[in-house]
C-alpha cells in the first residue's frame, strides 16, 4: 500500500474526528484541500482560527455568540416570558428561522447513562434561577424526539413542576410533505396524540 505523507495523512486524521465525517470523505476533504489554492486553505486555517477566538457562551442562555450576553438575550423585543429549552446551538438556528420571538436556554446534549452523561455534565441546573429572577410564565421543551431527549425532557419538567410555570413539549407528528405509508408507528401515534380542530 502507498504511504502518503505526514502531513496529508494527519489532516485526514483531523477530519475523521468531526461528528459525522468518515474515513472516505475525510480523504475527499484533504486531497481537495491539497490541490485547492493555498489562500482556500489559509482561509479556512484562518475562519476556524477566529471562531474559536471570537465566540463564547452566553452566560444567561449558554447559545454561542461573540458578545455576553448574546444578541438574543440583549434585544429588548423579544418575549421574556417564555423560554426554549433546546439540546444545542443549532437548534437555536432553526427556531429563528421559524420566527420564534421568545428566550432560549441551550443545554448542549442531553441525558445519556450509556455515554456517562447526567444532568450535571449539561445546562439544566442554570435554568433554574432564570425562573426565579425573571417573569418567566411558560418553559417550552423541545428536545428531540428521541429516547435521550425524551428522559432530558421529562427530567427538566419534574425539575420545575413546582415552580408554577407552564411547561409545554413542542409538537411531534409528521413532517411536512411526507406521506403517511411512510411513517412509522410511533411518529403517527403522536400525531394523532397532537391533533387538533380544523
Amino acid at each position: 500500500m502507498a504511504q502518503v505523507p505526514k502531513s496529508v495523512q494527519n489532516l485526514i486524521e483531523a477530519f475523521e474526528r468531526l461528528p459525522g465525517i468518515g474515513p472516505k470523505t475525510a480523504q475527499r476533504l484533504t486531497f481537495y484541500l491539497l490541490h485547492a489554492p493555498k489562500e482556500e486553505a489559509a482561509a479556512l486555517a484562518k475562519a476556524s482560527l477566529e471562531m474559536k477566538e471570537k465566540t463564547v457562551l452566553c452566560s444567561t442562555c449558554f447559545n454561542i455568540g461573540e458578545e455576553d450576553p448574546c444578541n438574543i438575550c440583549a434585544d429588548g423585543s423579544r418575549d421574556k416570558s417564555i423560554i426554549m429549552v433546546v439540546e444545542n446551538p443549532l437548534d437555536v438556528l432553526a427556531l429563528e428561522k421559524a420566527n420564534y420571538k421568545g428566550l432560549y436556554h441551550v443545554l448542549h446534549g442531553v441525558i445519556s447513562p450509556l455515554e456517562n452523561i447526567g444532568p450535571d455534565e449539561i445546562h439544566i441546573r442554570q435554568l433554574l434561577p432564570r425562573l426565579k429572577e425573571e417573569s418567566v410564565k411558560e418553559i417550552i421543551l423541545a428536545t428531540n424526539p428521541t429516547m435521550e431527549g425524551e428522559a432530558t425532557a421529562m427530567y427538566i419538567q419534574r425539575l420545575i413542576q413546582s415552580l408554577g410555570v407552564k411547561v409545554t413539549r413542542i409538537a411531534r407528528g409528521l413532517p411536512v410533505g411526507s406521506d403517511l405509508e411512510y411513517a412509522d408507528e410511533t411518529t403517527l401515534a403522536r400525531a394523532l396524540e397532537g391533533r387538533k380542530e380544523y
